[in-house]
């Protein structure tokens, strides 16, 4: 059974840091992956038969349009459409928040997994910790 703890903020969320430093810092060598926005940020992390699979955040940037971001599921849950559905989750709590608009940051190699989510590219690729980006949005 797939649920989702949502909170604001990640004092409370320890598994979904667990999950972050894991997936961004000892998996993919990122440097920065906490940051000041963790805090304003509405935080999600999902749990597949009671056990932390995966987390990500959503928060306000401007006039209706929400920033979704630091999705990560952990490699033993891959493989499983976690990563979509946890997306989906995201939008949800952005849409309830009176999002039009969401944006992300996505790894350049998981373009077309966003594009069949009917998210579309934005502008050109960008380096993030040494990592091909690149901006997409999608219309609520």
């Amino acid at each position: 059974m797939i649920e989702f703890i949502t909170e604001k903020g990640l004092d409370n969320l320890h598994d979904a840091r667990r999950i972050r430093q894991i997936v961004f810092v000892e998996e993919q060598g990122f440097v920065v992956e906490f940051d000041d926005i963790d805090e304003i940020a509405t935080h999600t992390l999902l749990t597949v038969d009671g056990i932390p699979a995966g987390t990500g955040r959503v928060f306000p940037k401007e006039d209706n349009v929400y920033i979704i971001g630091r999705i990560a599921v952990l490699p033993q849950y891959r493989g499983r459409d976690l990563g979509k559905i946890l997306v989906q989750e995201l939008e949800e709590i952005a849409k309830a928040q009176k999002a039009r608009t969401v944006v992300l940051s996505a790894q350049v190699r998981v373009k077309e997994f966003y594009e069949k989510m009917d998210y579309t590219a934005i502008g050109d690729a960008y380096l993030d910790e040494g990592c091909p980006h690149i901006k997409m949005q999608k219309t609520l």
